[in-house]
C-alpha cells in the first residue's frame, strides 16, 4: 500500500517555489484576482515620479496600485 505524502503541489511535481506576480509596497493584492483593480497610486497622483524626480517606491514606477474593491 502506497503511502500519501503532504506536500505542496509545487513540491510535488519538482517545480520548486511556484512564480508569484510581483506586487509593489502599495498593492493590498496581486494583479489578475477577480476581487482586485488598478487605481491611481495615491502618492504620486499616478505619474510614477515623486516631486523630487525619484521613482515612486509605493507603486514601484508604474503610477498604479492593485486595491481591493467590492466587500461587504
Amino acid at each position: 500500500m502506497r503511502e500519501e505524502q503532504n506536500t505542496p503541489l509545487h513540491a510535488a511535481s519538482g517545480g520548486g517555489n511556484p512564480i508569484e506576480p510581483e506586487m509593489n509596497p502599495g498593492d493590498e493584492a496581486p494583479p489578475g484576482i477577480p476581487a482586485a483593480g488598478e487605481n491611481i497610486c495615491p502618492n504620486c497622483n499616478g505619474g510614477g515620479v515623486r516631486d523630487d524626480g525619484t521613482r515612486c517606491e509605493h507603486c514601484g514606477g508604474t503610477g498604479k496600485v492593485s486595491e481591493g474593491v467590492g466587500g461587504t
